[in-house]
């Protein structure tokens, strides 16, 4: 386990998606959080105390999350600098980056030599086995997105958090550094070898015999050229009995991409469906999910209700709206 408090980094930032581990942690373990790190450059905050490396050790802390991501996945020159100041005051580090931590000399030296520790998220586990397709017992959800970084994690642990409010058995089953670092486990999908996917997510949501609910977090799309595969071996190995589509309303092009544009919501929502019902026949779609933070209150509420009479299914953002309709048609088609 990586040891808390977190003190969590933003560094030189100004991209809002890229930061998206650092603030998943504040929103979803903020009691964990003593404060974030930020240069005078960053532009961006998670609505923490900013702390010198020093105040934060001072306050607590024991790791300094490197909760950003970039072009990549690298360590960046800035970065090391920074993580060898927060290894020398006392900090072990946690990365989700795909450069590893143990990989930059500079670091494992410093970390060796200070008895601290280097926490490389998206390292998966050395034995995950190959996909077999068997039906298993137990409920599963997975959420399905128009493309990268729409709220499907956001989306998933709103949707456990409230099926365990109603006192329904239900577990999230990360398949991201950030969901793993906010879970504590699970599997980091996109370092996974190709033949592996659909067997990993197999491994992390077994048979289950409770009555409850695995709800997975999804990743990519399935119409983004660059992570497709991904998306696909999710849906085969889920065996999902339920989709929940996200989506961001306005997003101008696909994520990184702005010579593909985004599918339809009912384009989508048939793909996923299709490829799901490769694994399981019965599938079904249970919500759509928006991330309307970039609208109006207003607008937004116009948005879902439109979508949801077009779809006959519930529409909501979780974040502001909660995710109760959604809950209520789980426990309806489950009856």
């Amino acid at each position: 386990m990586i040891p808390s408090p977190y003190f969590l980094y933003l560094g030189h930032s100004n991209d809002e998606i890229g930061i998206k581990t650092s603030r998943g942690l504040a929103v979803f373990r903020r009691e964990d959080c003593v404060g974030e790190f930020r240069h005078d450059d960053c532009g961006l905050t998670l609505d923490l105390p900013r702390l010198t490396i020093e105040e934060a050790v001072a306050a607590g802390a024991k790791t300094l999350v490197l909760g950003i991501a970039n072009a990549g996945g690298t360590l960046g020159e800035d970065l090391v600098q920074d993580a060898l100041a927060a290894i020398e005051a006392g900090l072990n580090i946690a990365s989700g980056l795909h450069q590893r931590l143990r990989d930059e000399p500079r670091l494992a030296a410093a970390a060796q030599a200070k008895g601290l520790s280097l926490f490389d998220v998206r390292d998966p586990a050395p034995d995950l086995p190959v996909g077999n397709g068997a039906r298993r017992a137990g409920k599963r959800l997975l959420t399905v997105g128009t493309d990268c970084s729409v709220g499907k994690m956001y989306t998933t642990l709103h949707l456990a958090r409230a099926l365990q409010a109603r006192g329904v058995p239900a577990d999230f089953r990360a398949t991201g550094q950030t969901g793993i670092l906010i879970a504590g486990d699970g599997v980091p999908l996109d370092a996974v070898v190709a033949d592996f996917i659909s067997g990993a997510i197999e491994y992390i949501s077994p048979a289950r015999h409770d009555g409850g609910w695995d709800l997975i977090e999804g990743q990519g799309s399935l119409f983004h050229p660059s992570f497709a595969g991904v998306t696909t071996g999710l849906l085969h190995g889920a065996q999902p009995d339920a989709l929940v589509l996200c989506h961001e309303p306005n997003r101008p092009h696909m994520r990184g991409l702005p010579h593909y544009q985004l599918p339809s919501l009912g384009e989508c929502l048939e793909a996923n469906l299709r490829t799901a019902r490769l694994t399981n026949p019965d599938v079904k779609a249970v919500g759509i999910a928006l991330n309307t933070s970039k609208m109006t209150p207003e607008a937004a509420a116009k948005l879902c209700a439109e979508t949801s009479d077009a779809f006959g299914l519930p529409c909501v953002d979780p974040v502001t709206m909660g995710v109760e309709p959604i809950i209520d048609r789980i426990l309806t088609c489950e009856a």
